[in-house]
Parts: C-alpha cells; structure tokens; sequence
C-alpha cells in the first residue's frame, strides 16, 4: 500500500506547506507549556491550559475524565472505526524543578521540554490544522495523564478503555523520537522490595541485621544477574530508602527495581531469578517482602504493517533517511497489548531525557509536524479501508 498519491493531493500539500511554516509558532507553545509543572500524578494546571486551548479551537465532546485526562474529537464525515492521536502531559521533574529554557543556536534546552512538552504543543499544532479541513473518520485527541515512572500507563488505560470500541488505530506523540517508529511495547514490570528488621542502636545493638546492610547485600545480587542480550533485557535499581540516623540500625529499608524486556518470557525469567534472590535473602530476623508497583503490558505490530508502512514512507517523501523501527515502553504499550494498530513517532530529534540539560533540536521540527500529520491522514485512509 503507497500513499504518494493521497499525499500528493494539492489540499494535503498545502496542509503540510502551512504545517512547516508554523514550526515557530509550535515552538513557542512548547515553551509556554513547559513552563506549566506537570509532575506525574499532578497534571491537572498543565491539562487545564490544554483544556483551554482545544475550547478555543470548537472540537467536540471536550472533557476531563476521572483519571485527569484531556480528550476531544473531531467528527469525520463517515461512521465508523476512528483514530486516537495522543500526547502524555506528565513529566519526569518534580514540582519544585527549576524549569528555566534557554536557546542555543538550533537547540532548545529545558526539563521535559522533548519529553513530553513538544508532543503537546505537536498535538495542539496539529488539532487545529485538522480542525479546519475534512477529515474521513473521527479523530478522538488525548492529552493523557500518568506515562511517566509510576504512572504505570493509568491515563492511557482510562482513555483506550473507554474509546477501544470507536478506533481502528492509535498514533502515540513523542517530542524527541523523530526518525523512530515504535511499532512493539516492551513488558515492563516494577517491584518495591522492602527489607525489615528489629533495628536498633548502632552501638549497643551492634551484630543485629540492619535493613539497609540486607538490601544492599540483595541489590549487589540483583546487580550480578546476568541478562540477555537478545531480546534485550534490562533491570534498574532505581530508588533506594531507608534508615532514621546515622547511629541507628535501620528497622526498614526499601528499594525500587524496574525489569523489561521485548519478550515476555525473557521478562518472566528475570522475574523469578529476583524472586530466588528475595526468598534466599529471608532469614531469621530479616523480613523481605516484593510488593508489585505496576506491569506495563508488552505487544506490538509486524514492520510490514501498513500503519508502519506509512509512517516509513512518510520519512521517504520528506526525503529523510530510512527510519529505526523498535520497541520501547511507551503509552502505545496499551492499544498493542489490546490488539489494537499503534505506532509512537516523533516530532524532532531530542537528547538527554529525564535530565535537566535536556534539549531538542529545532531544525527537524518542521519536518517532524509534517511527517505527524502524514502519518494521521494515511491512517485515516488504512481504517477507512479496513487495512
């Protein structure tokens, strides 16, 4: 299936022609919601603005869901399966971050200005444009709430759930993915392992087990597991707690480990080698317990699909280099899990994310929104067509 023809048509030309010349425009916009703190689990002042912005542009069927997300459609002229364009709002920082930008020749600097600032400023860039022409199917929009740590994927659940019955396909936003199509959701899965013991004073209680010595003795050999290569498998220790003073044997101490993998009997094998671990390192005044933080569901599409198909040409008609296709843990995770065509692609090409020297680069940006709405337009054709 070739879309050259369809993109060729002298009103999606000049869709993407007036697309590119606003690259400005959406840059701004990711500036001023950047701004907004949108910690995961606090999105709610950076959804409102969103909000605000969709209202101005008349979509229909606005709302806030119960889970904090922002959704809306724009009606299609034939009944039927839609497309479900999405962006998470949440980031990485916390609240108190210091989210100062800068800009530096063709890059743009700032926490969570890639990841995911520009995919919603992308969003409302391209919700406007697709606002004002004729569009075959429904287009349902999402800003969604909890992709990031913790948010175990919860805003997107919300929204797939309630629409699964209305789409026939998903394209997922990423600020800093541009040349990327992720077509396969890696399985993740998260544990707190916490370590308890009786505690005591550092001196007179010298010799009794320290929840902090146990968990460290059980992330050393965590950290000694030896994974595949492939499929790729990885685990982090990503947080550690515990202890009230530097004189006291710690009663409790807790740590935070996330496992993936792009297979899921892979991700099931280093489960239960952390599973052995936690069971040997129980003993005779040592509680460990493994408490399940979230799994995020693994799944995906074939590279022949046509939805990568299209976003593959797209690339090819912009006249950029052949794309990557992989698997990541992304908001897609949930409509692949569910059988559902998704591909996440991006808007330009970003660096360092989840740090706070991240930055994007400007010069693909125009490229990037073209490539987004390209992708959107043949999707609408490949539902419409039921392929």
């Amino acid at each position: 299936m070739s879309f050259s023809r369809l993109w060729n048509q002298p009103s999606i030309q000049a869709a993407c022609s007036h697309l590119g010349g606003i690259a400005a425009e959406t840059e701004q916009d990711t500036i001023t919601i950047q701004q907004i703190p949108a910690p995961t689990f606090s999105e709610k002042a950076r959804a409102i603005y969103v909000r605000e912005r969709l209202e101005a542009l008349g979509v229909s069927d606005l709302m806030m869901d119960e889970a904090g997300n922002v959704t809306a459609r724009l009606p299609g002229q034939q009944r039927g399966p839609g497309l479900l364009l999405t962006a998470h709002l949440d980031t990485v920082f916390s609240a108190e971050t210091d989210l100062s930008v800068r800009r530096q020749g063709q890059r743009l600097y700032g926490p969570g200005i890639g990841d995911n600032s520009l995919a919603v400023a992308g969003l409302l860039t391209l919700a406007k444009q697709l606002r004002a022409q004729p569009l075959r199917r429904d287009i349902w929009l999402a800003a969604n709430v909890g992709e990031e740590g913790l948010g175990n994927l919860n805003g997107m659940w919300t929204v797939v759930r309630r629409l699964e019955k209305q789409l026939g396909a998903v394209i997922v936003l990423e600020g800093g993915a541009y040349g990327t199509i992720i077509h396969r959701g890696i399985g993740v899965k998260r544990r707190q392992l916490i370590v308890e013991t009786a505690g005591g004073h550092a001196w007179s209680d010298f010799g009794t087990p320290s929840a902090i010595h146990e968990l460290c003795r059980l992330g050393g050999a965590i950290a000694a597991l030896t994974v595949p290569e492939e499929p790729r498998t990885s685990f982090n220790l990503g947080v550690i707690e515990g202890g009230t003073s530097i004189n006291t044997i710690a009663a409790r101490a807790s740590a935070l480990l996330d496992m993936r993998s792009e297979e899921p009997t892979a991700l099931q094998r280093l489960e239960a080698q952390v599973d052995r671990l936690v069971a040997q390192a129980r003993r005779s005044g040592v509680t460990v317990t493994s408490k399940s933080m979230g799994d995020r569901p693994a799944g995906g599409i074939s590279p022949t699909h046509p939805l990568v198909g299209a976003a593959v040409e797209s690339l090819a008609w912009l006249e950029e280099p052949p794309p990557s296709l992989r698997a990541a843990s992304t908001d897609a995770n949930v409509p692949l899990a569910l059988g559902l065509p998704a591909v996440c692609i991006g808007l330009t090409v970003g660096h360092n994310a989840h740090r706070l020297d991240e930055y994007v680069e400007l010069g693909p940006l125009k490229n990037g929104v073209q490539h987004v709405y390209l992708v959107i337009v043949a999707a609408l054709e490949i539902i419409a067509g039921g392929g």
